[in-house]
C-alpha cells in the first residue's frame, strides 16, 4: 500500500509470511549454492558473520525484526497462545506453554537470509486479541525487543534476542541468545524459555535447520520442559529418521519426576504421553497453524510509523519480490547510508541511542529489555481474519 503526501512517497510493501507448503517452492539450484560459497571463500572458519554483507538475490523480502514478529502473531487456526490462559490446571498450562513455543518453529529457507534491521526500525501487527510491536535496539551487535499482549486472555509475552552467526567450514552455525518470557497475568504464573540454534549446512548436503535443546521452567508452578530438537545430523541425513524430530519431558523441578513425555517432528505433529496413565494426546499439528499463513495487511496508513519495518525496507522488499535487483540494490544502500547519516548527527551531537518502546539493561555481553508501556495498543497492521 502507498500514498502520496508532501512531496513524499509514503509505501509499505509486505511479504507472505513462509508458511510449512512453501518449502518445495525453495530453490536449491547449484548456482545458488555456488553463489553463496563463493561469498565464504575469503572467510575463516569460527569468523564472526554478523556484519557480513549479502546481496539482494540473497535476502527474504523482510527484515528480520518481521521474521522474528512472525513467529508470534503470524498463525492458522487455534490462538495457542490465548489457550494457556484458558487452561483450568497448572500442568496443563504448561503443556500449552510447551505447545505454542512449538509452534514458534519456522520452516528456513537455504541460502536466503532477512535483512540486518536498522537501529530504531519497528514493526507493529496485531492478529484478532494479539498485538505485537517489536524495536531494533542495538545494531551493533543487532538486539531484537519484541513485547505482545493478548487482550482477552490477559497474557504479556517479551523477547530481548541477538544471535552470532559463525562460519564454520561445512556449515555457519548461529547461537540465538537472551530469553523469551510469558507471563499468564490471570494466573500470576511466569515462564521463562531460551531459544534454540539455527545451523546452515554446506555439506554433505545443504539444509537449514533448528537444533539444541529448550528449557521452559514455570517457578511459582515448580514445573518445568525440557526440549530436544534432533535436526539433521550427518548419519541422519542418510536414515532420514531424525529430521526435523523432537523429543523432551514434562517434570517438576524439584524431584525431578517425569509427568510426560514428548515426542514427534515440529512440521508434523507431536505427542505428549502421560507417565502415570499411559494416555497419549497429540498437542500440536503443524499443518493447522503454520500452514497456509496469510499476509498482513494495512488497515490505516495514516497510523504506519516512519520507523515501521515495512515501510523502512519497502523499496528493496518491492525490487526482490519483482526480481528487480539495481532498484533492490540501490534502496538497500539509501537505507544503509540514512543510518550511517543518523550515527554521524548522533556522534556529531554527542547524543546516545535511546529506545523508543523499551528500557535496556547490560551486563557484560548479555541484554535485557523491559517494555515501557504495560500494554501493546491495536496496530495500523493486522493479520486479516
Amino acid at each position: 500500500m502507498e500514498e502520496e503526501g508532501e512531496g513524499m512517497r509514503k509505501q509499505v510493501v509486505l511479504a507472505k509470511p513462509f508458511s510449512l507448503e512453501d518449502e518445495k517452492y525453495s530453490e536449491h539450484t547449484s548456482n545458488l549454492i555456488q553463489r553463496i560459497l563463493s561469498l565464504f571463500k575469503n572467510v575463516r572458519p569460527g569468523s564472526d558473520l554478523t556484519n557480513f554483507q549479502l546481496p539482494p538475490q540473497l535476502n527474504l523480502p523482510r527484515s528480520q525484526l518481521q521474521c522474528y514478529g512472525e513467529m508470534v502473531y503470524s498463525f492458522n487456526g487455534q490462538d495457542l497462545l490465548g489457550e494457556c490462559g484458558r487452561r483450568d490446571q497448572p500442568i496443563d498450562r504448561l503443556k500449552s506453554i510447551v505447545t505454542w513455543n512449538i509452534s514458534t518453529l519456522r520452516p528456513l529457507i537455504f541460502g536466503l537470509a532477512p535483512y540486518n534491521p536498522i537501529v530504531g526500525e519497528t514493526h507493529h501487527v496485531s492478529n484478532g486479541d494479539l498485538n505485537v510491536l517489536m524495536e531494533q535496539i542495538s545494531h551493533h551487535p543487532p538486539v531484537s525487543a519484541l513485547h505482545a499482549t493478548h487482550e482477552k486472555e490477559n497474557i504479556d509475552v517479551t523477547f530481548c534476542q541477538y544471535f552470532t552467526p559463525k562460519f564454520r567450514g561445512a556449515y555457519v552455525d548461529v547461537e540465538v541468545k537472551g530469553k523469551r518470557v510469558v507471563k499468564l497475568l490471570n494466573q500470576k504464573e511466569t515462564y521463562e524459555m531460551n531459544q534454540p540454534r539455527l545451523v546452515m549446512t554446506f555439506l554433505p548436503a545443504t539444509g537449514a535447520h533448528w537444533a539444541g535443546k529448550i528449557v521452559i521452567k514455570c517457578l511459582e508452578t515448580g514445573l518445568e520442559a525440557e526440549l530436544q530438537l534432533l535436526s539433521d545430523s550427518f548419519l541422519s541425513r542418510f536414515t532420514g529418521s531424525n529430521k526435523r524430530s523432537i523429543k523432551g519431558k514434562i517434570f517438576e523441578s524439584s524431584s525431578g519426576k517425569r509427568l510426560y513425555e514428548i515426542f514427534g517432528h515440529w512440521d508434523r505433529t507431536v505427542t505428549a504421553k502421560n507417565l502415570k496413565t499411559g494416555e497419549l494426546e497429540i498437542i500440536y499439528h503443524a499443518s493447522e497453524h503454520i500452514a497456509e499463513l496469510r499476509t498482513p495487511v494495512v488497515k490505516n496508513l495514516q497510523e504506519v510509523s516512519e520507523s515501521e519495518s515495512a515501510m523502512v525496507w519497502s523499496e528493496v522488499s518491492e525490487g526482490i519480490m519483482n526480481k528487480e535487483w539495481e532498484k533492490a540494490r540501490e534502496g538497500k544502500r539509501d537505507v544503509e547510508e540514512k543510518q550511517r547519516e543518523s550515527r554521524r548527527q548522533r556522534e556529531a551531537s554527542g547524543q546516545s541511542w535511546i529506545p523508543k518502546h523499551f528500557s535496556v539493561v547490560r551486563a557484560g555481553k548479555d541484554w535485557d529489555c523491559v517494555p515501557l508501556q504495560p500494554r501493546v495498543p491495536q496496530a495500523p497492521i493486522v493479520v486479516p481474519l
